[in-house]
């Protein structure tokens, strides 16, 4: 009997890891390489994970938020993949380095050349984007995804402060204060992807540390409960 409770626990605790880890890789995602500051320049990744079985993702396409507007943005090559980024008139000029700018970027779609995004893989869409607005906290991205088999998923709903994160959550990009306090931009050609690899591995040790937490919870509580049995 009392072995039968101890094979029990151990189910259920696997159980409540892969339940637990799984919507950390499941949705589609942005985050920069070291920091997207204020006022300058970044260069992002939009991480977008095949979610099915028996299709993969052949499409991507990115919404960039009208509200602020980004007059540049530069696509880097990805293998097996075309970009196309589509341009739309400004109701109001941006001016940047003294130049009126009448148009911004207003999407980005990603079309496979090849097989796409097969099932069990992700992949990496990298981004050089600015000049970032300084007035805002972050810039949110409405992004759709289409398989092979003509299913359609649209992560475009957004995050509610204090709210339990949506279904299918719209990629948030967090902004940083200005280092300079002036909000200067940097040039495109020289963001700094120095500290990407530490502030990635960072949100990913928080990401993992909080899991742990909770799935730890989960055990304890399953074991105490076992113990009364």
């Amino acid at each position: 009997m009392k072995m039968s409770r101890i094979a029990a626990v151990g189910t259920v605790a696997a159980s409540a890891v892969l339940v637990l880890s799984a919507p950390a890789f499941a949705h589609v995602s942005v985050s920069a390489e070291g920091q997207a500051a204020k006022g300058g320049y970044a260069t992002v990744n939009f991480k977008v994970p095949n979610e099915m079985d028996d299709a993969s993702t052949n499409k991507l396409e990115v919404s960039f938020p009208s509200e602020h507007p980004l007059a540049s943005v530069m696509t880097q090559p990805v293998p097996g993949w075309t970009a196309k980024v589509t341009k739309a008139k400004l109701d109001k000029p941006l001016e940047i380095h003294g130049e009126k700018i009448d148009e911004a970027v207003s999407k980005v779609t990603w079309t496979a050349d090849g097989k796409g995004i097969q099932p069990g893989t992700f992949q990496k869409f990298p981004v050089s984007m600015g000049q970032l607005p300084e007035d805002a906290d972050e810039l949110v991205f409405k992004a759709v995804q289409t398989y092979d088999n003509k299913e359609v998923v649209r992560w475009i709903e957004p995050q509610q402060k204090g709210q339990e994160e949506p279904e299918h959550p719209a990629p948030a990009l967090a902004l940083t204060a200005a280092s300079d306090g002036h909000g200067a931009a940097a040039d495109p050609a020289k963001a700094d992807d120095k500290g990407g690899k530490t502030e990635s591995a960072s949100a990913d040790s928080s990401d993992s540390s909080d899991t742990t937490a909770r799935v730890l919870g989960i055990v304890g509580i399953v074991i105490g409960v076992a113990g009364v049995a």
